[in-house]
This record gives structure tokens, C-alpha cells and sequence, in this order.
């Protein structure tokens, strides 16, 4: 039985350019997922963001719609930022600063007689992450009185 040996590669040749390939390609692959990670924290930032926006604007809309049905008491619906709400605004004041933790709100209306309406001024802030801007929702809103 005959063996045939392998030939040695000759001393000048180089041997493990694969390897090295390999090595460049893990390189690589591992900056473009810290890349994708990096992204995924972003969007998910964003996607919070947003959800707190929608919440706010679904609560300001929820206060018209009280507002416009409860017109004889449509001045006893202002809130100064960060005071306690009188028993017309409690349980809105509540279940929006339920769906929005740490929110702070205030509520502004004013009269206008000339125009037989009232402007309703909603402020919504709240603040996503400490050391922040705090994010702030503004909504005017005409009620007919």
C-alpha cells in the first residue's frame, strides 16, 4: 500500500489567509450589530415618545368632550400647573396622569362674550427620562357657550 504525502509549502509562501478573511468578515458583522442595537434603542425611544403624545392628545380631546357637554360649569375647569383639581377635573386629572406618569397639567379658560365662546388652553408635560427636556402637548380649543 502506497501513502502519498502532502508537499510542504514552500518557505516564502503565505498559509492562513483564510483565517485572517474570517477574522476581517467577524470584525465587521460585529460593527453592524452594535449598529442595529444601537437603532433598535433609538426607535424604541421614539416609539415611547409617541405613545405619550397620542395619550395626551386623546386626553385633551376627552376634556372637550367633557367640556362641550357640561357648558353651564364650562369656568370651573381651570388648573394651575401642579394644583389640586376640583372635583370636575379630578377624575380626568387622575386617569391622565395614569396613562402619563409624572404629568403635570394645567387648564386654562377664558371667555369670550363678544364671541359667545370660551378658548380652552390644555397644557400636558411630562418628562420621559431624567436630565431631559421635558416634553410639553399644547391645545387650544373653542367652546361655544
Amino acid at each position: 500500500m502506497k501513502t502519498t504525502l502532502k508537499p510542504r509549502p514552500a518557505p516564502g509562501r503565505q498559509s492562513g489567509i483564510a483565517l485572517l478573511e474570517v477574522m476581517i468578515a467577524i470584525v465587521i458583522l460585529g460593527i453592524g450589530l452594535l449598529g442595529t442595537i444601537g437603532l433598535q434603542a433609538r426607535a424604541y425611544s421614539a416609539l415611547s415618545d409617541a405613545g405619550m403624545r397620542a395619550e395626551a392628545t386623546l386626553a385633551s380631546e376627552k376634556l372637550i368632550g367633557t367640556l362641550s357637554a357640561d357648558l353651564p360649569n364650562v369656568l370651573g375647569y381651570n388648573l394651575v400647573a401642579g394644583a389640586n383639581p376640583n372635583s370636575l377635573l379630578k377624575p380626568w386629572v387622575l386617569e391622565t396622569q395614569q396613562n402619563i406618569p409624572g404629568a403635570v397639567i394645567s387648564v386654562a379658560v377664558q371667555p369670550q362674550p363678544a364671541a359667545n365662546r370660551a378658548q380652552v388652553n390644555i397644557v400636558i408635560q411630562w418628562q420621559r427620562k431624567a436630565n431631559t427636556e421635558p416634553n410639553t402637548h399644547h391645545v387650544t380649543a373653542y367652546v361655544a357657550m
